[in-house]
Parts: C-alpha cells; structure tokens; sequence
C-alpha cells in the first residue's frame, strides 16, 4: 500500500521524506469487545474473512503478577480489526470456536502464545515474523523494523511497556495495539516470498511448527537464583536469606496480583542481606526499606530474614547451583580440556555454516544443544550417530541435515 492509497483508505499518517509514519489503522481503531453481544458480531466478521488472522496481546509485565493477556488484538482479511478484553468476558467459546481452526501470524509467537493458551485459544497453523525475519537473514527483527524495511511504514509507538490492566484503555494505546496487527498480514507475505526466494520456506515451516507444537517450559528448580546481584552472596547462611525474602516477596505479590519487584526490589533484598540488619529500625534504614510503603511491611521482612539466620546448616542451599547440564564455558578449559577443544572445533565449523546459509548461529542449532553434545559426546562420532544425538536434543530435520556432518567432523578433528 502505497501512501496514496493509505490516504484513500483513511489511514492516519504522516509524511517525513522517509518511511511513512502512521497513527492509526486505516479503518480507525474499533471499540474494544467488552460483552458477549459483541463477541458473537467480531466472531461472526471474522468468520466471514479470508486467510490466516494476525493475532497479538498486550500483558501487563512489570505491574501484575501472573502474565494473563489484558486486550487481545486480531486481523483477517475480509473482517477488520477486533479488540478483545478477555478480563471482561465470560465464555470465550465463539473466539475459540473461529480461531482454533485458523493459521495465526504472530511476531515473536512464543511471547503471545502461553497467555492465549490460558484462554483456551490454540493455533491451528502458525507464521512467526519475527523468526522468518531471523531465518531471512535480518540482523534487527523487531516488528517496527521488518515493517519499515519491507512494507515502508513506521509504526506510532511508546506503549509497550504501559500497565495493560488500566481501565479505561487510553485511545492512543488502543491506537498503538491495533496498528500491531495492522500490517502483520502483509509482513507475513513479504517474508514469505523472502523465504522461498532463498530456499528456506521447510525450514521456517519447521520451527513455526515446534514453536506452535512447544509444551510448557518446566518450573526452575531454584527460581530465587535469578535474583539480581546474587552472585554477590557468597555464603551459604546468606544465600538462605536471600531464598527467604525472595519467597516470602514472591507469596505476597501472587496475593495481590503484582510484580514481584513491584512489591520489594532485588537491590532491596541484597542490601538486607549484605547490611544484616537486627532491628526494624536498622532494616527501615536501608534505601527502599525506609519508603512509606515498605515500612509497614518492614516487621515482616525482618522476621523472614531472621528465620532464614536460625535455619540449621542442613537446610542451607549449595553455593552453586545445581544443574543436569555442562558447567558454564568459561571454566571447562580447567575442568576438561578435551570438552574445550571439541567445543571450540564445533562453534567454528558452525559458524562457517550459518555466514554461508545468512543465518544467526543459535537459530542453525541451539546452543545448550551444542554445549551438551561437545561436553558429553557420544562414543561414536560418526555423521549418523551425531545426527540421533541432535535429533534426541530437539534439532528439527533441517538443522540436522545441515550439521551433523560438519559437527562429526569437528569432534573428529578435536579427537584426534
């Protein structure tokens, strides 16, 4: 669509002697779907139209708890654009009824899927930009890039990190979310042909299909580890503080339906456990500790943490953190030379292969699946044993076809 066409359309934009800017969908942003009379008309338009259905969702990180979807935005050609707030309706069932047998494009799938999925919402077939821009050879990939390169169009923005929970939804964040949709169908298209074009269209088919096909990642074992600045803590007693205040905050903000570091920083908890505080008044003495809100949770925390000082030595945590993968890389020259060199060999031989194939090197084949292999290979390192290694790790069949030969190869040269 050229920026003729685009005024024809009634598309707000703006000329800047560049890409187009625009402010919002060619049709005007719609009401957002808030009752089931609603629901049945968006589903009924959307029933009605053509092709696959550009599918996005806005969450609320950084402000609530659990990652649910607040608005969910939706395209097809044929049926407009239809804003959804799940938070407002009852039974889903004529959304699931008209998505669950359509293709979706998304951008960046995996972000958008798992809330979907709470809402019983699965994709029959999938295209992900993001990916194909990746797989296409793109180095940025961001939605407002591929869509300036490719479609010339810049997309209004600034919203993405907005409270998506607030209600009433500003107009110019429901401007923003439904211009995310706007060109995804067109987007899609453009990378399509790219794909073809180079002979990568099985490949993207396969990775959209284990995007789609993904089960749900498992639980962390220890999620409290992640915790910013823990590798400050050295001791064991100090690291069972850090575990103590870190549940304790994580209880609280599942309660109340927060983000965790909305409710007590991580800088917060490491200060705690660094200054040791005895009182409340010496814990009330700590940035953040000191605000008018933490302070009436202060008693609290302090009780937590002083649990966590009284615990016997055999409940204390490891220092390390336990793993069933390879150590981290930087210490495998000391721990085994061998693995190093074999490791060294494998990331050569497959960054020849992904400069070549115009490729980033972790989408030819997944690192951990890399380090796993060259740190515990198999007995045998001939091509088809190392293909069922990677076959075995999650490779998909094209990722195989291009590295298992390379990667024998490699692990061969740093045996011998």
């Amino acid at each position: 669509m050229g920026s003729a066409e685009a005024e024809d359309a009634g598309m707000e934009i703006e000329s800047t002697g560049g890409p187009v800017l625009l402010r919002e969908p060619a049709e005007g942003t719609p009401p957002v779907v808030t009752d089931q009379r609603a629901l049945a008309e968006a589903c009924a338009r959307l029933a009605a139209g053509t092709g696959a259905v550009a599918v996005d969702t806005e969450r609320a990180s950084g402000y609530r708890y659990w990652p649910k979807a607040y608005l969910v935005q939706l395209r097809r050609e044929g049926s407009g654009t239809v804003l959804i707030d799940p938070t407002e309706l009852d039974d889903l069932t004529p959304l699931k009824n008209v998505l669950n047998s359509l293709e979706w494009v998304l951008h960046a799938a995996s972000q958008d899927l798992p809330c979907l999925a709470e809402l019983d919402l699965h994709p029959a077939g999938l295209f992900d930009t993001e990916l194909a821009g990746r797989l296409a050879g793109y180095e940025r990939v961001a939605l407002g890039t591929l869509v300036e390169l490719l479609l010339g169009y810049t997309l209004e923005k600034g919203h993405s990190a907005a409270d998506w929970s607030k209600r009433p939804l500003p107009v110019d964040w429901l401007n923003y979310a439904a211009l995310d949709v706007e060109l995804l169908i067109q987007l899609r298209e453009k990378l399509e042909a790219e794909l073809g074009a180079q002979g990568k269209l099985e490949w993207a088919q396969q990775e959209f299909e284990a995007v789609r096909t993904a089960p749900p990642p498992a639980p962390r074992a220890e999620p409290w580890r992640r915790t910013s600045g823990v590798h400050k803590i050295r001791s064991p007693r100090g690291l069972a503080v850090v575990r103590e205040l870190w549940q304790a905050r994580d209880e609280l903000a599942r309660k109340r339906d927060r983000a965790p570091s909305r409710i007590l920083p991580d800088s917060a908890i490491i200060n705690a456990v660094t200054a040791d505080p005895k009182t409340v008044e010496e814990l009330q003495a700590l940035p953040v500790f000191s605000g008018r809100v933490q302070r009436k949770y202060t008693a609290s925390w302090l009780r937590h943490l002083q649990a966590a000082k009284a615990l016997p030595a055999s409940e204390l945590p490891s220092p390390s953190q336990p793993t069933d993968g390879p150590p981290p890389v930087n210490r495998w020259a000391d721990k085994d030379p061998d693995a190093a060199a074999r490791l060294a060999a494998a990331r050569a031989a497959l960054s020849a292969i992904a400069e070549d194939r115009r490729l980033p090197v972790e989408n030819l084949l997944l690192p951990d699946l890399v380090r796993r292999t060259c740190w515990r290979p198999p007995a045998q390192l001939d091509e088809d044993v190392v293909a069922d290694v990677l076959r075995a790790g999650g490779a998909r069949p094209w990722q195989v076809e291009l590295t298992a030969a390379a990667l024998s190869k490699a692990l061969h040269a740093a045996a011998a």
